[in-house]
């Protein structure tokens, strides 16, 4: 492939094109680093195999989900400037090449390598991939921005839904020794090489004279999802309490859903492991695939939703129903199984939601200008979120368990804290105000 076929020129899509063609180019690439949300499968065999504690197995996807927001904040200006197939393919060669590493790693025993590259190398190609079709899509669709970015964040929040039984399958046929977990990190890293290949060549960008086709209620929609004109340059948008505001709700509404869905399979089995009715370690797995549908199908839903009632609405929704919600699992602990279920499944998709909705809310907020980029340095607190979310509902659980704690007293202490962070996430939401006009770009200021 040469690097003529990834400058952004290359890229510019001819008349004619179909621009219902990129939200495909997008799924390629997303539903392959959304993988990222079935890492729980993993976990069970890597703890037995490499004599690992629960808080141990999560390291890799910790430091993942911590380095796609460096990366995503750091690469937002490159991938603005060298167009989203550039960005697409250094995303294929980091995730798959993580997986390779990672192979090695379990082959040899060495959980630092594991560590390395799911986490450190496959983290920057989650980052880069995850922003590269975002600021395309919404320049592709200005009459429907949420319902674009849901479109193709969506499938970051399905990947686990074809990785997790695809995973667990690949476990029962290798085996959960160190070469059944390395064979099945390296036929990862194939696949989705290969996968990921088709967004690289698919992708295409609007010429500077395109225009949407006019269609019945695009104008109602466009006045509806907020200004275009506001042009903000991502070093502006850092200055502002917009930005930090939307910070602080992205940073509490990830911590509040990843915490469930990186134990997902081992919380739901400790929850009702002394009932006459414990759950197997395959149901988990299907429970593990549930999640992941409800976090795609919230990603579409919720954020097309939002072109409808508004972006700050629909947050509303997200932390102050989610925090009724983990209110419930905590008063219901392990008496009612369809709580649990329920209660997750939804808190899953506000999850979902708020990641497709966060930048249609930056492009209401700062344009479209470099939306990118902002949405890069945003992700940093899904950086921040990803070590916390983990980190305790795993210490809590372990310091529980270690007390003698055993079902839902393990999850207990952790869902108050989430409670008390949607709260605040909630009223950091409140605060959004339009951005003041002295952080406006002039007409005509280069990206």
């Amino acid at each position: 492939m040469s690097v003529g076929f990834l400058d952004r020129g290359r890229t510019v899509a001819p008349p004619g094109w179909s621009r219902w063609l990129v939200p495909p180019a997008a799924l390629s690439v997303h539903l392959a680093i959304g993988q990222a949300y079935a890492w729980s499968v993993f976990k069970p065999p890597l703890e037995e195999a490499l004599g690992l504690s629960g808080t141990q197995s999560a390291l890799p996807f910790q430091l993942g989900i911590v380095m796609l927001g460096l990366s995503a904040a750091f690469g937002g200006t490159l991938v603005e400037r060298n167009g989203p197939r550039w960005a697409m393919f250094v995303s294929a060669c980091c995730f798959s090449s993580g997986f390779l590493v990672s192979a090695l790693g379990v082959l040899s025993e060495q959980f630092w390598l594991v560590v390395l590259g799911y986490g450190c190398i496959g983290g920057v190609g989650l980052g880069i991939g995850y922003i590269s079709p975002v600021s395309t899509l919404i320049k592709w669709f200005p009459d429907r921005p949420g319902m674009a970015t849901g479109i193709a964040i969506m499938g970051f929040g399905g990947g686990a839904l074809i990785a997790s039984p695809w995973s667990s399958e690949m476990l029962d046929a290798f085996g959960t020794d160190t070469g059944g977990i390395a064979t099945a990190f390296a036929v990862h890293g194939a696949a989705y090489a290969v996968f990921m290949s088709l967004g690289v060549w698919l992708i295409r960008v609007p010429a500077d004279d395109w225009r949407p086709p006019a269609a019945p209620g695009a104008a109602a929609r466009a006045a509806r999802s907020g200004p275009p004109a506001v042009r903000v340059s991502a070093r502006n948008a850092i200055r502002t309490p917009q930005f930090w505001c939307l910070w602080i709700v992205l940073c509490c509404n990830v911590t509040a859903g990843i915490g469930i869905l990186e134990k997902a399979a081992p919380m739901i089995q400790d929850f009702f492991a002394g009932t006459d009715a414990p759950v197997t370690a395959g149901a988990a797995a299907g429970f593990v695939a549930l999640l992941s549908l409800c976090n795609m199908a919230g990603r579409i839903v919720w954020s097309s939703t939002s072109d409808l009632v508004g972006r700050k609405n629909i947050y509303r929704l997200y932390l102050g129903a989610g925090a009724l919600l983990y209110l419930a699992l905590a008063l219901a602990g392990n008496a009612a199984k369809p709580v649990f279920i329920v209660a997750a499944l939804l808190l899953l998709s506000f999850y979902g939601g708020g990641f497709a909705t966060i930048p249609a809310y930056l492009r209401d907020l700062f344009g479209t200008y470099q939306v990118g980029a902002i949405h890069g340095r945003l992700l940093t607190a899904w950086s921040v979120a990803g070590v916390l979310g983990p980190l305790i509902v795993n210490a809590i659980a372990d310091n529980q368990e270690a007390a003698g704690r055993t079902g839902p007293d393990l999850y207990t202490l952790s869902f108050t804290i989430m409670i008390a962070l949607l709260v605040t996430g909630f009223i950091a939401n409140e605060m959004v105000r339009p951005v003041h006009a002295k952080h406006h770009e002039p007409e005509g200021a280069p990206v």
